[in-house]
């Protein structure tokens, strides 16, 4: 390990070189209903950079074994282990955290979270070393036991959660007819998908893209087989939904307090005292409850969040009942560096086959922030046909990450998702007919030049 420092006094910024065994250089919508979004304030793109580069935490070096890079680190004195983060992980604000590891700070990896390969490595005063440095004469062994350490934490199945019809569609400008949703629902039924989040049940006067909620969860509940989960803000939206039928619901909460207020025009403590009245009211008729956190990574307001934030609200959801968590990068600022340690430490509270993903592509990193999940034991990730979704947060920039992209990535690791992404792009061409559009997915646009291609020939 090399460190150099810039600056003067006590504090100064270190720049580490680190060398690790192997790199992945493979490159999920707005989880919240944009209530209130023009009360947020606007970032410029050298603002965004400023708050979401080097001032992240970033994962401990001798744990990941991830690639080779450069970490710029922040203003560390004495060490390269940035503690502001685990601070917060104490006795009176974690009470739990005592039940969960005794390890020491710097030391994040537990047997239990850690599915990607270690290495044994050596620390001194002037180099790092590992067993599997770069070297000319690296031997096949070595090669495959690099591959079987990259592969062993893939799950054989990710189950993919659809979000198109609900979280996509609801940004649009325009109002979608209740007719095109039903149909979009049923092609993506047909694809193999198991999980299609439908609609949501949220006042008009906020989200009038969704105001025929009612009609598209009468028309759609009874397909066979499929999990349609609604979104329920509060009780008053959760009793709407089953009386149209909905027979999963699911709840949002936001890791920033700041977001929390602009967004659903309440605190975080207020927002969770309003689903533990929906958890309960579900647990009476056996409903399963999903829950979300959002701006899991960053928020538009306060730039980069404590990964102990999010395992708060994540815990707190998990002990209100909700089967299943969905970790939302919601401006899409995450990268492996930043969404590792935030999954570390939700998977300190939640056990892992309770937690799923949801990545925006505002930045290109979600099949990265994906892959590095799975590889971590999660094996649920949320996604929009064709990319539908945008991001109010960074105009012009893409929102949820596409489906068709999620399973061709998939697919190609050998990972099963029992989904037809031919039937799967069909589903996306209707739709993109409709909005007018070219498809979000590089996919779906790179398999149909192919097709046109092959019939000229």
């Amino acid at each position: 390990m090399h460190m150099y420092r810039y600056g003067t006094g006590t504090r100064c910024s270190i720049l580490i070189k680190i060398k690790l065994p192997f790199l992945i250089l493979f490159t999920m919508s707005s989880l919240e209903e944009p209530l209130g979004l023009d009360k947020l304030p606007s970032m410029n793109t050298m603002d965004r950079v400023r708050r979401f580069s080097t001032g992240c935490c970033r994962p401990q070096v001798d744990n990941l074994g991830m690639g080779n890079y450069w970490i710029e680190g922040r203003s560390c004195s004495t060490s390269n282990c940035c503690n502001e983060d685990n601070e917060e992980y104490t006795a009176e604000t974690f009470p739990w955290k005592r039940q969960t590891t005794d390890k020491s700070q710097c030391d994040s990896f537990s047997q239990k979270t850690m599915t990607i390969g270690r290495n044994s490595m050596k620390f001194d005063n002037s180099f790092y070393s590992s067993d599997y440095q770069y070297s000319r004469k690296r031997n096949n062994n070595d090669i495959q036991d690099m591959a079987y350490k990259f592969m062993k934490g893939m799950p054989e199945f990710v189950k993919i959660v659809e979000v198109g019809p609900r979280d996509g569609l609801q940004n649009e400008k325009n109002i979608v007819p209740t007719a095109v949703k039903i149909e979009l629902i049923h092609r993506l039924a047909s694809t193999g998908l198991s999980v299609i989040e439908a609609t949501s049940f949220v006042s008009p006067k906020w989200v009038p893209q969704l105001a025929d909620a009612k009609d598209v969860m009468q028309a759609v509940h009874n397909l066979g087989g499929i999990r349609l989960p609604v979104l329920t803000p509060n009780l008053k939206g959760y009793e709407a939904a089953i009386a149209a039928g909905a027979r999963e619901v699911a709840i949002f909460a936001s890791a920033s307090e700041s977001f929390s207020k602009s967004n659903i025009n309440c605190s975080i403590e207020e927002s969770l005292a309003r689903y533990r009245a929906v958890t309960r009211a579900a647990k009476e008729l056996s409903i399963p409850v999903r829950g979300y956190v959002s701006c899991v990574v960053g928020c538009p307001v306060e730039g980069p969040i404590s990964p102990s934030k999010v395992a708060y609200v994540a815990k707190e959801l998990n002990d209100m009942g909700c089967f299943e968590i969905s970790l939302g990068d919601t401006i899409g600022v995450g990268t492996p560096g930043t969404v590792v340690p935030m999954l570390l430490a939700v998977m300190a509270v939640v056990p892992v086959e309770k937690l799923a993903v949801h990545f925006h592509d505002t930045y290109g990193q979600s099949l990265a922030n994906i892959l590095v999940s799975l590889q971590m034991g999660i094996s649920a990730v949320d996604s929009s046909v064709a990319g539908l979704g945008g991001c109010p947060y960074a105009k012009g920039a893409s929102g949820n990450v596409a489906t068709e992209d999620v399973v061709y990535m998939l697919n190609g690791l050998g990972v099963k998702t029992n989904v037809d992404i031919g039937k799967l792009m069909s589903a996306g061409d209707f739709i993109n007919k409709h909005l007018g559009r070219v498809s979000g997915s590089k996919t779906a646009i790179a398999l149909h030049r192919v097709t046109a291609d092959a019939s000229k020939i």
